[in-house]
């Protein structure tokens, strides 16, 4: 059975690579296709090109494209440490204002003025997501 598109996307790492080198080896003639398996998408695709921003350091989630709207009520509070762990640091709300932008409502933080522009053209995947609340390790997973 294979694995549907999250779970690819989730095996693969980082993801977006895997779908380079796909392109890339199908090109080649390196991939077959197997049977019963069609000959090319579904639909027509329309993207040229991607962008993709990995952004270790750079600026938080809550204050770019993942509005937290509970943080403001818990703000100070610390999050319940896992056993042997030490928690330094509360909950801290963005202090900019978010909005949904373009008609396909992707919302973001007034961090962006001239990204909201070409909302409609951007692709945010909020769907990433980790067990282990620390950066560093969560990030490696």
């Amino acid at each position: 059975m294979f694995p549907n598109r999250r779970e690819m996307l989730h095996r693969a790492g980082m993801g977006v690579g895997v779908l380079g080198l796909a392109d890339v080896m199908s090109r080649g003639g390196l991939l077959a296709a197997g049977a019963g398996a069609k000959a090319g998408p579904h639909f027509t695709a329309k993207a040229k090109r991607v962008i993709f921003l990995f952004m270790n350091g750079g600026p938080s989630h809550v204050d770019t494209f993942d509005p937290k709207p509970a943080l403001k009520k818990f703000e100070g509070d610390k999050p319940t440490a896992a056993e042997g762990q030490k928690v330094k640091a509360g909950f801290v709300p963005s202090p900019f204002a978010f909005a949904p932008r373009g008609q396909s409502g992707v919302v973001m933080s007034e961090l962006f003025p001239a990204m909201a522009k070409c909302a409609d053209d951007l692709c945010v995947i909020r769907s990433m997501h980790t067990d282990v609340p620390n950066h560093e390790p969560g990030l490696i997973l």
